[in-house]
This record gives C-alpha cells, sequence and structure tokens, in this order.
C-alpha cells in the first residue's frame, strides 16, 4: 500500500473522531506554547542584560581597595586606604591596553536648590569618566582639566537630579546648587538612560572633579576607586593583568603577598548574570516541557484506545492483503499528524503570546529561531515515540483474531 493511501486514511480516520484528535492535540499545544514562551522571556532576559552591560561599559574595569587583616580582624574594603593619585597616575601614564582612566570618590548627602533638595551623592572623577560609563553631555559641558587642577566647585547631573531641584523645568546650566553647605554650579546636564538591569537609577548622578571631592567634601588623599576601560573587550584580560602588575609593583608587594585591591570587570558581571538567566530559562523550559510528556502519554493513550476500537477493520484489512508493516505505517502516520499538527498551532499560540507578555507585563521578550525549530523538533519526536507502540501492537494482531473481536 503506498504511502498516499496510508495518509488518505489516517486523514479520514482523524476526521471521524474530531473532538477526540482536538483533545489529544491540545497536550502537545499547550507544551509546544509554553516552551516557546518560556525561552522566549528567559533570551529576552539575557539580551536586556547584555544590551544594559553593553551601555555601562562592556569593556570596563573597575580596580577597588582590597580587603585587609589587622589584628586578626578583617577590615571593611571601604575602610581600606591602599588607593592613591600615585596609582591612578602610574595607571594612566604606564598602561598599554587602556583607552580611558578615571579616579573615583564619593560623598553622599543632601543637594539644595532653592525650596528643593534631594538625596543624592556626589562622584569625583576625571574627564575620561563619560568615555568609560558611555555617558553623554546633552545640555551644557562636561568640567575641564582646568577645573581638575583648580579644584573647582563645578558639576555636571543627571536628569533625575534636575526633574528634582528643578521641577518648573528651568535650565539648570549655570545654576548654583548646595551640597553638604557647599555651592556646586552646574555646567552641564547627562543625557537620560534610566535604570539598568539591577534597578539602579542611572540618572540619579552628580560629577565633580576628584580633586574637589578629595579636598572639599572628605579631606582625604586616597581614592574609593578607580574606574578604567580597556582597549577592546578581547583586551580585558590583558589590561587587567598589566594593572595588577603595576599596582603590586606601586604598592611594593612581595610575590607571597595577596593584593591590597580588588579588579573587577564588566566580563564577570555579565558572565555570572548570564549563567543565572541560562539556569532560569533551563528551569522555566524544563517544567514547560512536561507538558509535551504529559500529551506524548495522551497521544499513546488515545492510539491504544483507536487501536482497540479498529480492531476488526485492522483484522478485515489485514486478511485482504495489508501487511503489517502498512498497518504500523498508518497508526504512526495518524501519531504523527495529531503531534505536527498540534505542533504547528503551539507554535502560533507560543509565538502570540510572547507578544501579548511583551506588550501587557512589558518584559523583554525574544524569540530565537531555534527554540521555535527545537520545540516542533520535539513535539515531531514525541509523536513518533509514543505512536510507534501502539501502532506496533496493531501491526501484530493476528488477522483471524482480530476479526473475530467484538
Amino acid at each position: 500500500m503506498n504511502g498516499t493511501n496510508l495518509l488518505k486514511i489516517a486523514l479520514r480516520a482523524l476526521a471521524n473522531n474530531k473532538l477526540r484528535a482536538f483533545l489529544t492535540m491540545l497536550g502537545i499545544i499547550i507544551g509546544v506554547a509554553s516552551v516557546i514562551t518560556m525561552l522566549a522571556i528567559g533570551q529576552g532576559s539575557k539580551k536586556s542584560i547584555q544590551q544594559q552591560i553593553s551601555e555601562m561599559g562592556s569593556n570596563m574595569i573597575m580596580i577597588h581597595p582590597g580587603a585587609d587583616m589587622r589584628g586578626g580582624v578583617r577590615q571593611d574594603p571601604s575602610a581600606m586606604q591602599t588607593l592613591k593619585l600615585a596609582d591612578y597616575e602610574a595607571l594612566r601614564d604606564e598602561t598599554s591596553f587602556l583607552s580611558a582612566i578615571s579616579p573615583n570618590v564619593s560623598s553622599s548627602g543632601q543637594l539644595i536648590a532653592g525650596n528643593n533638595n534631594y538625596p543624592a551623592s556626589v562622584n569625583g572623577v576625571g574627564t575620561e569618566y563619560l568615555n568609560i560609563r558611555q555617558l553623554t553631555v546633552e545640555n551644557g559641558d562636561m568640567f575641564t582639566e582646568a577645573d581638575i587642577q583648580s579644584s573647582a566647585k563645578v558639576c555636571v547631573i543627571g536628569k533625575t537630579i534636575v526633574d528634582n531641584l528643578f521641577p518648573d523645568g528651568s535650565d539648570p546650566v549655570g545654576k548654583i546648587i548646595r551640597f553638604n553647605k557647599i555651592p556646586f554650579r552646574v555646567v552641564g546636564v547627562l543625557k537620560a538612560k534610566g535604570y539598568n538591569s539591577m534597578g539602579q537609577d542611572q540618572d540619579a548622578v552628580v560629577l565633580a572633579p576628584y580633586t574637589t571631592v578629595m579636598k572639599r567634601l572628605l579631606a582625604v588623599t586616597y581614592l574609593q576607586g578607580v574606574f578604567a576601560s580597556a582597549l577592546t573587550e578581547d583586551m580585558t584580560d590583558y589590561a587587567t593583568d598589566e594593572i595588577s602588575t603595576i599596582l603590586r609593583r606601586n604598592h611594593k608587594l612581595k610575590a607571597s603577598d595577596n593584593d591590597d585591591f580588588t579588579i573587577r570587570t564588566q566580563q564577570e558581571l555579565s558572565t555570572m548574570l548570564n549563567s543565572t538567566t541560562d539556569l532560569m530559562t533551563t528551569l522555566l523550559a524544563c517544567i514547560a516541557g512536561i507538558s509535551l510528556v504529559v500529551g506524548g502519554i495522551g497521544i499513546m493513550n488515545i492510539m491504544y484506545v483507536s487501536v482497540t476500537e479498529r480492531t476488526r477493520e485492522i483484522g478485515l484489512r489485514m486478511s485482504v492483503g495489508a501487511r503489517g508493516v502498512d498497518i504500523l505505517s498508518q497508526f504512526l502516520i495518524e501519531a504523527i499528524m495529531i503531534s505536527i499538527t498540534g505542533g504547528i498551532i503551539g507554535v502560533m499560540i507560543g509565538c502570540g503570546a510572547s507578544w501579548i507578555v511583551k506588550s501587557v507585563a512589558h518584559w523583554p521578550i525574544y524569540i530565537q529561531p531555534w527554540s521555535v525549530f527545537l520545540s516542533f523538533a520535539v513535539c515531531t519526536v514525541t509523536g513518533v515515540f509514543f505512536g510507534w507502540y501502539p501502532a506496533k501492537k496493531a501491526a501484530d494482531l493476528d488477522p483471524i483474531e482480530a476479526i473475530r473481536y467484538e
């Protein structure tokens, strides 16, 4: 018996039991739709994290003081004073794998402009900080090296600071704001960046010359950190090795001594967040994949019922010359058609559900083509796997016993 006739017989059998065929497909439909939607949510979250990290500077390197033991007690890294201006200057002058570098010191307090106030931190940085963090001055200008040399009381503020200190919409450039009773003249406003993947407001920022913060706000001679940017993302590891060598030399550390500084890169953050996201995506996909297994069991159950109901038909067909392989193929085709049809419907529902989640919940969604093909392939294999055994049972029936079956 040729394949065309077997296909017609399978279609006729399904058409005669439309409701039962649809209910059998339902498990496959739900499973495929769930897998596609869950993977789309997971991949969307991963893409969003990668985009946020890219906006922060994918080749950014952060250097902070390291924790130390004093009298058997481990100290808080933030209280350490191991990074000096001399370290920053050595890195600036000697490194060959860095495109930009900036010191960092910070002071928290209350910003005041007229009758408005807002709690914030003033970050003391260098002029290259904008390049490292991929920030842009939208209105006004960035402070200059001359401002740094003179410890000028000038600052650049973010959109959140503008909205809270100047709610009337007036131009803040040239205005005076006070921070812990010290006046700062606003010379520029940064372009808005919104919240990052960790929920931090990237616009609640005040940048001032690092010399101003060190001398006028904190009265310290050490740095709280150094931000740098590698020439390219691929050169980040070379840059960190070079930084480590220079700092160890400056700090006169022996080969047996531990580093008194900590170097972190965006690659570490990206790897950590991506591994977490991949784990959650896999977990969601596995949970959704259970629906496919349940759907497959449903196919096996219905095919068993179908074989039992059509035992006399099978006996008659075999008595007039149908081979066991023809009977096997007929029922296997029915199972595969149920799974493939359910898979197609599931793909459409999964894509639609992903779009609804994006539109209603405003979650980042990204449907990768491989997830659709994988879901479709799995449901097809499920149909073959769970449909084969009932089909094999039908093919192994004895024609005489099948005809006698009541």
